[in-house]
């Protein structure tokens, strides 16, 4: 079986890591549409050894597309994935808006995939938030054996993860503050809250009444949406560094019964998708430049008891964030759903 695959946003930089992970998986490409705005369409971009022309998205018919990747921002979700889905394509939608629907499954495969052995009404799955796809993956064997009742994390945030923009500001700030020219905000509007070059912004998205940002909004629901656990006391706070790719994390759990490090790193090591590398000596822990460029799984490390709470743990999460924190969490549910069919029709 081969399929019909369109990614909207294929130009953007989650969009070329779905074309460059289709073809490094063999996904089971019959065609495959690139779509994106008039600014990128006429574009060539390669696939595998060929070449195929982006094309302009607003002209796009999705009748005959079996799946659709959605990676161009939240208001093109909006407009287009229903028209996607109502022409009977499945959208695999990597935006935040439709993550919270209750009728929309927020989906990492390693942890809630038996969502996706159901049958998806409106045809629409939601990938969650890059930050938050890491922690589940480290944190959902720990939650399954000792159930987690708190999550204290700090994020570390790489610059790519407000896309290409974002990577080129870093290195444009930094070439500029290296030969003695200082950054002026005004002729470069930021695209981080602050300067980033040799900073650390304590702001991803924008703020809530409440002095929250809308990134820790994000990990607080899409963490216990994915983990069933609606009550489950998430306390992040989202920071981006100057980093070109590689999401890292500082984590805390309490949970229900005692989880010594030995039990932790042994449930870890069983799980599907985590990395352990946990040695106590230099470049015994992950890295995101070491461990989460280009790489697919999620690393654990520094594990180690809380030692103020009896039921406490600490973990270092590192993943590269436009890999499973985006573009191959999307292709999972995607090889997901074609292992289901394949089973469904072969009985």
């Amino acid at each position: 079986m081969k399929f019909n695959i369109a990614i909207v946003g294929a130009t953007g930089a989650v969009g070329e890591a779905l074309i460059d992970i289709l073809a490094s998986r063999d996904f089971p490409v019959a065609k495959l549409d690139l779509l994106a705005s008039a600014r990128s369409a006429g574009e060539a971009l390669t696939f595998g050894k060929k070449e195929i022309e982006v094309t302009l998205l607003d002209d796009y018919d999705f009748a005959g597309t079996h799946m659709a990747f959605f990676s161009a921002g939240s208001a093109i979700s909006a407009e287009f994935a229903p028209k996607a889905a109502a022409a009977g394509c499945l959208v695999i939608d990597n935006t935040s808006k439709f993550r919270y629907d209750d009728d929309v499954p927020l989906v990492v495969p390693e942890v809630n995939g038996d969502l996706l052995e159901a049958p998806i009404p409106g045809r629409i799955i939601a990938n969650p938030n890059c930050s938050t796809i890491q922690l589940v993956v480290a944190l959902a064997p720990l939650h399954r054996a000792a159930r987690i009742t708190r999550i204290i994390v700090a994020t570390y945030q790489s610059v790519s993860g407000a896309g290409r923009k974002g990577v080129t500001e870093l290195a444009r700030q930094t070439t500029s503050l290296l030969a003695g020219t200082p950054v002026d905000e005004e002729d470069a509007p930021f695209v981080q809250a602050d300067q980033i070059a040799f900073n650390v912004v304590p702001q991803i998205d924008r703020f809530d009444e409440d002095g929250m940002t809308f990134e820790e909004v994000k990990m607080i629901r899409e963490t216990r949406k994915i983990l069933r656990a609606p009550e489950l006391a998430v306390n992040p706070t989202c920071v981006r560094v100057p980093v070109f790719y590689g999401h890292s994390e500082a984590v805390t759990i309490e949970t229900e019964r005692p989880l010594s490090a030995n039990e932790a790193r042994r449930l870890l090591r069983e799980s599907p998708g985590i990395e352990v590398l946990d040695r106590e000596q230099r470049q015994g822990y992950p890295t995101a430049v070491r461990c989460a460029t280009g790489t697919d799984g999620v690393y654990v490390g520094r594990i180690r008891k809380d030692p103020s709470h009896e039921h406490g743990l600490n973990l270092w999460v590192v993943s590269d964030n436009l890999r499973k924190g985006a573009a191959l969490n999307s292709i999972q549910i995607a090889e997901h759903l074609i292992a289901q069919w394949t089973h469904e029709s072969s009985d």
